[in-house]
């Protein structure tokens, strides 16, 4: 079934951009400071190549929509994001934008946000518990799927890997992790797992990484939850000798999760192989998409979409549009049976930052 909005008698044909600006709302200049809805976006971190480049990507898309922007950064911490929030009310935004990393503890301010009608889109991540409007993310389960499925057809179903772990108080770590070791169960019996906890954090990452490697040097994988483990992998790997070209018999596979320019340039340069291209320019995009929607009173059901995504039923009252995060590797084959793209796509957001 079709996303279908009721925006105009024209508008069918049109993007979803499109029809807003088609029927008056698509422009920042066309629109007055009194008739322009205000909406408050909290950034979750900018310590990270990925969440940088949403931050770029956020007042660009405000603008073409016609939103008024105020912007705050919680720095990963949920007592920051829940004064962050009382800041928005104090503000009078009409609607918020938030990608909490404690998908447990954002409930208070969530239901606070609700008994005051303020509609909110998350994005990246789902509240545990709670109502948003609208949740803005990819599929978290095929992250892990993909990237167990790559090292599997790599390592020819037999070998040792390590999974940098993100969060597990988060729900994209447990659904990366757990969809990881569920495919690999299935599917690679004979592939060991070594599952290393690291809360996001790339000093962590590295440690752990460095630790296993020295135990067991014949390890031939690693799959990285998100490309905060980029940089420490690859100088543990380096150190020990393992950056090598994918065809030396060294070689140790290396798949990420982003998306971000760094990842692509360094699967090109064969130093690591594989990654999910998060997207981050559609995050921003349509999580203010949603947030405008909410303030026009529109409403969604299940189904596909015109933006080739999934709105899904995630629980009674919780919708999540899972957008589309293709498999990226350096030949653009199939692993598993998952295809993937070049990395030198001109499609995939990390090549067209400018």
């Amino acid at each position: 079934m079709r996303l279908r909005t009721v925006l105009c008698s024209t508008a069918s044909a049109l993007s979803a951009l499109a029809l807003l600006s088609a029927c008056g709302g698509g422009s920042s200049t066309a629109a007055s400071s009194t008739d322009t809805p205000l909406v408050g976006v909290d950034y979750p971190r900018s310590d990270t190549d990925f969440w940088n480049s949403y931050i770029k990507y956020t007042p660009q898309y405000a603008k073409e929509l016609g939103l008024d922007l105020k912007t705050t950064n919680s720095q990963n911490d949920v007592a920051k994001l829940t004064a962050n929030a009382q800041t928005f009310i104090s503000q009078g935004v009409k609607g918020l934008a938030m990608a909490p990393q404690d998908t447990a503890a954002i409930a208070p301010t969530l239901a606070q946000l609700e008994a005051k009608k303020i509609p909110v889109v998350t994005v990246d991540t789902r509240p545990d518990t709670g109502k948003v409007y609208m949740v803005v993310r990819a599929d978290n389960r095929a992250y892990g799927e993909k990237a167990c499925q790559f090292l599997g057809t790599k390592l020819g179903g037999k070998g040792k890997v390590v999974m940098l772990q993100g969060g597990l108080d988060s729900i994209n770590g447990r659904d990366r992790t757990e969809a990881f070791n569920e495919c690999m169960k299935k599917d690679y019996p004979d592939i060991k797992v070594f599952g290393e906890a690291t809360n996001w954090d790339g000093a962590v990452a590295a440690q752990k990484l460095q630790t296993d490697l020295t135990a067991h040097p014949d390890i031939k994988g690693v799959y990285m939850e998100s490309s905060f483990a980029l940089s420490g992998t690859l100088q543990v790997l380096k150190q020990k000798g393992l950056l090598v070209d994918p065809k030396n018999k060294k070689h140790v596979f290396v798949v990420s999760n982003d998306g971000i320019p760094e990842e692509l340039k360094n699967i090109a340069a064969g130093k690591i192989d594989a990654t999910v291209s998060q997207p981050a320019d559609l995050y921003a995009k349509y999580a203010l998409y949603y947030l405008k929607a909410a303030i026009d009173g529109k409403t969604f059901k299940p189904g596909k979409t015109d933006h080739d995504s999934t709105i899904i039923q995630v629980r009674p009252g919780l919708l999540e549009d899972q957008l589309s995060a293709p498999l990226v590797t350096a030949d653009g084959g199939t692993y598993g049976g998952v295809p993937s793209v070049k990395s030198d796509d001109t499609s995939l957001w990390g090549n067209n930052l400018g």
